[in-house]
């Protein structure tokens, strides 16, 4: 399926230690960037006096738009009236946006 002739999918030219090396590194950027984010959130919160929802923050990791929906399901199941999605994908852009330029500035050091 989608491999050219005498081309083989095997195990073993995939899974390797680095392989899951690089998947854990991710997992623990995800997670180091969600909850980044609900701090910073929860610093709005403070400051604005309460007009800011932290759970906004959560929605900063460049997962788009899975990361607002589930910011917004996390907020309707506290409170039904809840409607933050609109307000949580202006984060979730700019993870995106960030995510580029982070790309970029090692593209352009690593790159060669």
């Amino acid at each position: 399926i989608g491999l050219t002739v005498g081309a083989t999918a095997s195990a073993d030219k995939f899974l390797r230690i680095q392989t899951i090396e690089i998947i854990i590194l991710g997992m623990i950027a995800f997670a180091f960037g969600t909850a980044g984010g609900v701090l910073f959130g929860k610093l709005m919160y403070l400051l604005t006096g309460g007009k800011v929802n932290p759970l906004i923050g959560s929605a900063g990791v460049s997962a788009v738009p899975m990361a607002a929906r589930v910011s917004q399901k996390v907020a309707q199941e506290e409170m039904p009236g809840n409607f933050i999605l609109m307000h949580a994908m202006g984060p979730n852009v700019a993870g995106v946006i960030g995510s580029a330029i982070a790309a970029g500035v090692l593209l352009s050091m690593y790159g060669g």
